[in-house]
């Protein structure tokens, strides 16, 4: 077993540090924030994942994880230290603000004083090891020993806990025999494929991932467009598309387009960073700008079935970027609602997890205990989240609470046949 420090007690940094001490590592993880690191000590999670309470309280009952709000005790204690902080888009351009990184970087040279293997997982751009590597130089103590890996994440908000525990493949760049040593044992038990790769080819491999699926997700909205214009349904030509082995059924659901913390941050990073380096990226420019552009079809599209939108009241169900999450960064779901707030419509919404948050960052929101609370008045009934619970409503139920049978289904998950055999417009993007 090896000693093992995680910077940064978020999504990632906190469910990494959970998944190696139930795999019996002894783990620390830090965090500058003191009011979150109480949080964590008492059992308790500062956000939305299902399993994680109980795998959190069940680790800090083994002794096996603790928690500390100084970089100098993981420096210390490890002799593995994972550095999850935040990498978010840097205004317009889509750089990656990597301030964080570098700060935590320049304190963990500092305070070196024995060999340590340092490890990227924060989803970084490319040569961002060579910084790192010249910050540790730069800054640790003469002769300071260490190595430096890449092992970026594939973490989904929502199944993040059996992700971790159960990955489609694990990437590590390095560049010692000493550093891939202590990365096959630790990762010694896990049995998904483990690629060793060089540090900027691990680096480049979560960017060029995330992206891709985004233009999977920008490629099958692009075709909804086309489904409706020829009468055809979205939902049968991506499921035709997903049984070739070649292209999968993966994020060929058509919607109002994808959100989150990662795919829209990771695809303005890897397009500033083809920028930087002299190559137009046309085609990821293309699913972005895509992206960009189906919320606005939405918006049009619930024009048609209510018409006027200014006065009216419209129903919102989901207000995360996705079901089994809270995080509202950059979901599309928002973005409708405020572009039905510019129209001049009231909105009353309901979201399981993440309506605190919603309503923190727009006011506007009148939150709703439940989906009929949303229903009762509605001019329109919006689905913008794919919550399971909200395909198995009492839709007869709805129907009476609404102010007019309307309702836009913008995950194409709803029960689409019982919804029009009980009277309902139904509105959907590429479908019929």
């Amino acid at each position: 077993m090896r000693k093992i420090a995680v910077i940064g007690a978020g999504h990632v940094g906190l469910i990494t540090a959970a998944g190696f001490a139930k795999l019996g590592h002894p783990v620390m993880a830090v965090d500058q924030d003191k009011a979150k690191i109480e949080t964590l000590r008492s059992g308790r999670i500062p956000f939305f994942e299902p399993g994680l309470p109980e795998l959190l309280s069940e680790v800090i009952a083994s002794g096996r994880l603790s928690f500390s709000t100084r970089i100098k005790d993981a420096a210390e204690f490890a002799e593995v230290i994972f550095i999850c902080v935040g990498t978010p888009s840097r205004g317009d351009s889509g750089e990656s603000d990597l301030s964080a990184l570098e700060k935590v970087t320049a304190e963990i040279a500092r305070n070196l004083s024995a060999y340590c293997l340092i490890v990227e997982k924060s989803t970084v751009p490319a040569l961002t090891g060579e910084w790192v590597k010249h910050t540790l130089k730069t800054l640790g103590p003469e002769g300071a020993s260490f190595d430096l890996a890449a092992n970026p994440e594939f973490l989904r908000e929502g199944s993040a806990v059996s992700d971790f525990f159960k990955p489609d493949r694990i990437v590590v760049g390095v560049e010692s025999d000493r550093a891939r040593g202590i990365m096959e044992e630790i990762y010694g038990s896990f049995s998904a494929p483990l690629l060793f790769t060089d540090i900027k080819s691990a680096e480049l491999i979560k960017h060029a991932s995330n992206s891709f699926l985004a233009l999977k997700i920008s490629y099958i909205n692009a075709v909804s467009h086309i489904c409706e214009k020829v009468g055809a349904d979205v939902n049968l030509v991506s499921k035709g598309m997903g049984l070739d082995r070649r292209i999968g059924p993966g994020h060929l659901s058509a919607g109002i387009g994808y959100g989150g913390g990662c795919f829209p941050k990771d695809v303005a990073s890897f397009m500033h960073l083809a920028r930087s380096i002299g190559y137009d990226f046309k085609i990821l420019s293309a699913a972005f700008q895509a992206n960009q552009e189906q919320k606005q079809r939405a918006l049009e599209k619930i024009k048609k079935g209510i018409w006027n939108l200014n006065g009216k009241i419209i129903g919102v169900l989901g207000l995360a970027f996705k079901d089994e999450t809270d995080d509202i960064r950059e979901s599309p779901a928002l973005d409708i609602v405020r572009l039905l707030l510019n129209e001049g419509s009231r909105i009353k919404a309901y979201d399981p997890a993440a309506g605190a948050n919603a309503v923190a960052d727009c006011p506007e929101i009148m939150l709703c205990q439940n989906p009929y609370e949303v229903a009762e008045g509605a001019d329109a009934l919006l689905v913008l989240t794919e919550w399971p619970g909200f395909a198995e409503l009492d839709f007869a139920r709805i129907k009476s609470l609404l102010t007019a049978p309307v309702i836009f289904d913008g995950r194409n998950f709803l029960p689409r046949e019982k919804l029009q055999s009980l009277g309902f417009t139904y509105l959907a993007l590429g479908r019929p």
